[in-house]
């Protein structure tokens, strides 16, 4: 079995999962390979790294690997996706900070985790991606152009509002005037999208949300699309420039430039273990919220 590592950060948070999850590698010869800047941070901040000799680093992937495991939190599986792309690796999440949607299992779980994984307990859960297009063409945006979560665009360098025309489909649906507008996937309807008052969408759903970034307009409300609808976007505003941002890739863009927004062509593979569902989840985050504010 052929299994990649990827982690942004190696800290006291970290560090037990990391060396949890090596050590299980090595007693199951399983071979492994860490991203190199991730091996990198650990080889300069650990002084166990040599008990991990055997494993390999890569800065790419292919198809030879079995399923990739991130080590962090929900952020670190958006940026795992950019090695991961169109391959059909599926991806599991170890968790070293909250509670997150993708990352879900718990430090004091690994070893269990991975066995299960390793035994072919666990189911895959597909996931939509939106893929970006501009006119005229971003380098930025087409080097790296499909999101996870959402597509958003916001206001640069201002405290003004911008205007979001909007098009669904080649029909005008609005311009709104707010400070942004993102459209969301249902995997990232749980993150910014809900923070600006959006809806949760259960992943399996065949639709895409847009929310409206604190709309002046108070009749805007988010609104739930087919995923199979194509969204033009163009920005106006006093400034000459505003971002788009893609997950958490952020590129600027001239205003008046053609933003076109679709259903991706590939879905990114999560492996959900048999105790787990988004629904359990979503149980646990809002038992957890409450926890937060009775404390």
């Amino acid at each position: 079995m052929k299994v990649a590592v990827f982690g942004r950060f190696y800290n006291k948070n970290t560090s037990v999962s990391v060396e949890r999850l090596f050590n299980y590698l090595l007693k199951k010869n399983i071979d492994a390979y860490i991203e190199t800047h991730f091996f990198n941070l650990i080889k300069e901040n650990s002084a166990q790294i040599n008990d991990f000799s055997s494993f390999k680093t890569f800065d790419t992937l292919d198809t030879s690997f079995d399923f990739l495991v991130s080590i962090g939190g929900d952020g670190t599986i958006l940026r795992a996706i950019t090695f991961v792309k169109d391959i059909d690796i599926p991806i599991i999440g170890i968790n070293t900070g909250r509670l997150g949607f993708l990352a879900t299992i718990q430090v004091d779980v690994i070893e269990n985790a991975m066995q299960n994984i390793i035994d072919g307990n666990y189911k895959i859960s597909e996931r939509s991606l939106l893929a970006v297009e501009t006119t005229p063409e971003n380098k930025d945006i087409s080097a790296m152009n499909f999101a996870l979560n959402e597509v958003a665009v916001s206001r640069k360098n201002t405290t003004s509002m911008i205007t979001v025309e909007t098009h669904l489909d080649g029909e005008y649906l609005t311009s709104y005037w707010s400070d942004g507008l993102i459209l969301s996937t249902p995997t990232g309807s749980t993150g910014y999208s809900l923070s600006c008052g959006g809806p949760v969408i259960t992943p399996s759903t065949n639709s895409f949300v847009l929310t409206p970034i604190a709309p002046h307009n108070l009749s805007a409300r988010p609104l739930i699309i087919p995923d199979s609808t194509e969204v033009h976007l163009r920005v106006s505003g006093r400034e000459e420039n505003h971002l788009v941002s893609l997950d958490s890739r952020i590129a600027t863009l001239d205003n008046g430039t053609l933003i076109k927004i679709k259903k991706a062509d590939f879905k990114i593979k999560m492996i959900d273990l048999l105790d787990e569902s988004f629904l359990i989840t979503l149980r646990k985050k809002l038992l957890w919220g409450e926890d937060k504010r009775n404390n």
